[in-house]
């Protein structure tokens, strides 16, 4: 499937329509995030640098960075971060952000083992076509004793508001979207991938399975975000 302008890729994730799915989007999708998560995303941002614990002159990847903003946050710590996403039309839309950038895919990165003192992934594990696979590869380029955060849509703790919330996922969303987007199709993919996606006690299981340990989880925004913290 070719994916363009009114297209959006599916949750079977072939890696080649996702990424063409985020090029399409890649001007907007700063404004895009802020509007749609009422601003949130900021105080997102702030918490998964918080909970990295980083150091400066630590060496920290940034994986599904997008545009770099979540790279910028980081490198407040004083750490040296490189943002990594598989988008070349996101990266380039961040071209004016003064952090380093690589192109490579979650499932195969392009980078030696062990390189990393810390590792997170913003709102893009969802994206990984197979995002076990995905886990166990930043294990590999983490070194031993170094942390992974994991920042990511998750499940709302208190049912009403779990209620009320996937109505706005599925419904709301989409219309918002219409009125920021440059390609509000995609973000039909974005709602029915959150509602897809593992809840926390889950997701905490399958990042144990990928070879890290101590997995725990923080909710933000009753749990419409989880941190997922680990350590490799």
């Amino acid at each position: 499937m070719a994916t363009r302008q009114g297209s959006r890729a599916t949750l079977d994730k072939d890696p080649r329509d996702v990424a063409s799915m985020f090029d399409g989007v890649a001007k907007r999708y700063d404004l895009t995030n802020t509007v749609l998560s009422f601003g949130q995303d900021r105080g997102w941002r702030r918490a998964t640098r918080t909970a990295l614990g980083l150091n400066p002159g630590e060496r920290v990847l940034d994986l599904a960075a997008g545009t770099g903003v979540s790279t910028v946050e980081l490198s407040r710590s004083g750490a040296w971060c490189v943002a990594t996403d598989f988008s070349l039309g996101m990266l380039s839309a961040g071209a004016e952000r003064n952090v380093p950038k690589v192109a490579g895919d979650a499932m195969h990165l392009p980078f030696a083992d062990g390189v990393f003192d810390a590792a997170t992934i913003s709102f893009g594990l969802r994206n990984v076509s197979d995002f076990d696979a995905g886990l166990r590869e930043i294990a590999r380029v983490t070194k031993p004793g170094g942390r992974l955060v994991v920042c990511e849509f998750s499940t709302p703790v208190f049912a009403p508001f779990r209620t009320v919330y996937m109505e706005y996922l599925m419904k709301a969303l989409p219309r918002v979207a219409e009125t920021v987007s440059s390609n509000p199709d995609a973000y039909v993919y974005l709602a029915e991938s959150i509602r897809a996606w593992p809840d926390q006690a889950e997701l905490a299981e399958r990042i144990a399975a990928a070879g890290w340990h101590g997995v725990q989880w923080r909710n933000l925004t009753g749990g419409i975000v989880a941190l997922h913290r680990a350590t490799r």
